[in-house]
């Protein structure tokens, strides 16, 4: 090479050396010595196994086309292609890079876990063989081909301290011949170490001949391993299996490792978790469970629930409501009575949450527990006991009985978004106050999952952080700033062609943002209300960030085509020589917030259910009433994002009941009460001026009387709104499709829900298994929107609505003649 070699010792007191010139040459060569015998090559064979360095790993190894030649190729190339390096772990060591010629490139996976997104890098798997045969290859090429980073070890010692230093996913031992390597001790060495929870090890058993009987498995589970591969030189049986144990065993244990980030979090947490069996037999406290308590943690832990002192100040019978309520899957919210360690009893807002586990029943309760902070005692229980647990620790003390009073501990209100808010302690109070209004009543979970959770007729406080900026997509300060792919889909908006799951695509599932800029600029809305467009830009993302995308249906991207469709509405002659602008504005706002917070089921499911929204609205309008409260929640938490903050008293008590009452027309139990209205006070006046043979009068006199009469006004908003409400079937046939599979999906779930629940069944026709789609479609068109549309049409003058609506007709009535259940006929779908 030119140079003088440079000499190492190993860890293992074996002597090796490498050129000192480090080269890009393909020749270079690494030489591991011992005495007077030079070994080359990739893996060494010789009978002093203990000599030679006891891991080995190589960077860019080529497989050859066929395994035999491959290896003679390999021993006479003295590992060509090898890369020497310095020593580490416990011998020579290189990270393998596997080139383009030879398997893929090592990645990272996204993997979600529950509502965690997380990032699995390349897997790492350990080889512990005695000596370099076919099938030590036979793995090398298979990880090779994965892409996977691979070590290899000869020597138990060598082992060990290679899996300390990386931690491998997965560990393939040979378990062919005690001699050489004793592999069930190997395996118990590495189970004794914490590292080894998470980690798959497969042994590598003989092949057994046909008319030998195959031996048990506990052995080798009995001694750690978790999987037995029977000898197969092959590299593609080698890859399959470590194929299989990547997307099985390791990935679950890459998601159970997520959870000590989950554990972590409950462990620093202030507000007090406990986890229960399905028996009440205590799994898990937290930190803040034990400094409520005054207990430790060990004194609970598998202790039944009713081994502990309970308080007599709850009702006699609030136990037995609170475990039927449980047992039957739904979730408990109220105030309970608990005794400490000491005695005192303390009184605590607690929240049951039942958790399906195995066979899909109930298997865990988690319990959160708050202190009722507006009781001066259990101040002062509170206070007393964080200076007793951070003796000595002022600041700690201080911090601990604060919070108590100012916190909302992990819910954060909408004003915490942005700014922190002076009137924090009066909102704690009346939160709490309410609270303790309806402790004993026995309440079904919120209608929320990641969003806002109703507590009273007052509050509802956030059980998720809100981002402003959720996703990694910019969001425009201004509607000229639109990306331009976006830019270019709403060039489009004004068409009633317009495809709203493009631009649901393109925006990350944010469409109500970006077409709301738009929409809102060409109405003049900023300007009508006096606000900027970073305040209106502010509120469309705060909205946007209280529909669920969990759900199929009713999330932001229906908002956003109840939005374009009322605008397009709005952009039609007689609707808006009818209107005025505060009407224009109040119908845009109104179709942007009609469905803020929607749980995606029903108002008849809640109502069934018991939940806290159906008692809070006495089962009329639970829905409708609760998006208009929480809509006009937001926007008044906050300056920032208060659209109505410069407008004069008048024009905004005008300006809520109108979109209020827009949002309560969206109630399908007034359907037809509505269009009836709408039809005998617009639809037959009109027809009977037209036809009239002294009429002379044009449609700018017709709307113009109805300007004239707030309450025909008022009609055609709620016509307006309701008709951009369901519009699904006057939208061009592909749209069509895509929505009916998706209010469907939504419908599904709610039955498979209630079946689960033992609730009544609002909708037996959408049991997944036996509905037809086409039939269901045919008779909501039949049912609810012909009639509705005729009249709005009569009205509004809407040709391609009608057309798209008949030629939609059309497809669903084709599918069904032909008993197609799905969305689709199947040709078409293989299309």
């Amino acid at each position: 090479m030119g140079c003088a070699p440079s000499i190492h010792v190993s860890h293992s007191g074996v002597i090796y050396c490498r050129d000192s010139e480090e080269s890009n040459s393909p020749h270079q060569t690494t030489t591991i010595s011992q005495g007077t015998t030079t070994l080359h090559g990739l893996f060494v064979k010789t009978d002093a196994a203990d000599s030679i360095p006891s891991v080995l790993a190589y960077q860019s190894r080529q497989p050859p086309p066929s395994a035999g030649p491959r290896r003679k190729e390999r021993r006479e190339s003295g590992g060509a292609s090898a890369r020497s390096r310095t020593p580490h772990c416990c011998s020579v060591e290189a990270e393998t890079q596997t080139s383009s010629s030879s398997g893929k490139q090592a990645s990272t996976a996204e993997v979600q876990v529950g509502p965690m997104r997380l990032t699995q890098y390349p897997i790492q798997v350990l080889l512990i063989f005695a000596k370099e045969d076919n099938q030590s290859n036979g793995f090398w090429w298979a990880c090779d081909r994965a892409g996977y980073r691979c070590n290899v070890a000869w020597t138990l010692e060598s082992a060990l301290e290679c899996f300390l230093d990386k931690h491998q996913e997965i560990i393939v031992i040979d378990h062919r011949n005690s001699k050489y390597l004793d592999a069930e001790d190997i395996c118990r060495s590495i189970r004794a170490t914490a590292l080894s929870e998470h980690t798959v090890i497969l042994a590598v058993v003989p092949r057994t001949s046909a008319d030998q009987e195959e031996t048990s498995v506990l052995p080798l589970l009995d001694a750690g391993f978790d999987r037995q591969f029977m000898e197969n030189t092959s590299v593609t049986a080698c890859y399959n299996e470590l194929v299989q144990i990547e997307h099985g065993e390791v990935r679950s244990q890459f998601k159970l490792r997520a959870c000590n980030a989950v554990f972590t979090a409950l462990d620093h947490c202030q507000e007090a978790v406990e986890i229960t069996s399905e028996d009440h037999v205590i799994q898990y406290v937290n930190p803040a469970f034990e400094r409520m308590m005054g207990y430790c943690k060990g004194e609970l832990i598998g202790k039944e629930l009713t081994e502990l002192p309970k308080s007599d100040k709850n009702s006699a019978d609030l136990l037995d409501n609170i475990n039927a309520f449980i047992k039957k899957g739904k979730e408990w919210q109220g105030v309970y009575y608990a005794r400490r360690k000491s005695g005192d009893s303390i009184q605590q807002h607690v929240k049951i949450t039942p958790v399906v586990g195995q066979g899909g029943k109930i298997r865990h309760f988690v319990s959160l527990k708050r202190l009722h902070c507006t009781n001066e005692n259990n101040r002062q229980l509170y206070k007393s006991h964080r200076e007793d647990k951070y003796t000595g620790d002022n600041s700690q003390s201080e911090s601990g009985s604060y919070k108590c009073k100012n916190r909302r501990k992990d819910s954060v209100d909408v004003k915490s978004i942005t700014s922190q808010s002076s009137d924090a302690p009066s909102l704690q109070t009346r939160r709490y106050s309410s609270m303790a209004r309806i402790h004993s009543m026995t309440i079904e979970a919120p209608i929320t999952k990641d969003g806002l959770r109703r507590l009273s007729g007052n509050e509802y406080v956030f059980s998720k952080n809100m981002n402003l900026s959720h996703t990694h997509l910019p969001v425009p300060n201004t509607i000229n700033d639109v990306p331009p792919c976006i830019a270019q889909l709403l060039d489009n908006e004004e068409s009633w062609d317009f495809n709203i799951f493009e631009l649901e695509a393109v925006t990350n599932k944010r469409p109500l943002v970006y077409l709301g800029l738009k929409v809102f600029a060409r109405f003049g809305v900023s300007e009508f209300l006096n606000c900027s467009e970073a305040t209106l830009r502010a509120w469309l993302q705060v909205i946007e960030a209280n529909y669920h995308s969990s759900n199929s249906y009713h999330n932001s991207t229906h908002a956003a085509d109840v939005l374009h469709a009322t605008a397009f509405f709005l952009g039609k002659e007689r609707v808006k020589g009818s209107l005025d602008h505060l009407d224009e504005v109040a119908a845009l706002i109104a179709a942007t917030i009609h469905d803020v917070d929607h749980p995606g089921r029903t108002n008849s499911f809640l109502c069934n259910a018991g939940s806290e929204l159906a008692v809070l609205y006495n089962d009329t309008a639970v829905l409708e009433s609760h998006h208009t409260a929480l809509a006009f929640q937001l926007t008044m938490k906050d300056s920032k994002y208060n659209i109505f903050k410069n407008i004069d008293r008048n024009r905004y008590r005008t300006l809520r009941q109108a979109i209020i009452d827009m949002v309560l027309a969206t109630e399908m139990t007034k359907h037809f009460e509505h269009v009836n209205k709408f039809v005998n006070s617009i639809n037959k006046p009109m027809a009977s001026e037209e036809t009239s043979p002294h009429s002379e009068s044009s449609d700018t006199e017709c709307t113009a009387n109805i300007k004239n009469f707030p309450d025909n006004q008022t009609l055609i908003k709620r016509m307006m709104i309701k008709c951009a409400d369901v519009a699904n079937p006057c939208r061009p046939l592909e749209l069509c499709i895509e929505w009916a599979g998706r209010i469907s999906e939504e419908y599904f779930a709610q039955t498979d829900e209630e079946k689960r629940q033992g609730l009544p069944v609002v909708m037996p026709v959408f049991d997944r298994n036996t509905c037809s789609i086409p039939k269901s479609q045919i008779s909501f068109i039949d049912y609810f929107i012909t009639d509705m549309f005729d009249a709005w049409d009569a009205f509004a003058h809407l040709p391609v609505l009608m057309q798209h609506l008949a030629n939609n007709y059309k497809h669903w009535k084709t599918l069904d003649d032909l008993k197609c259940k799905s969305l689709r006929l199947p040709s078409e779908n293989n299309n």
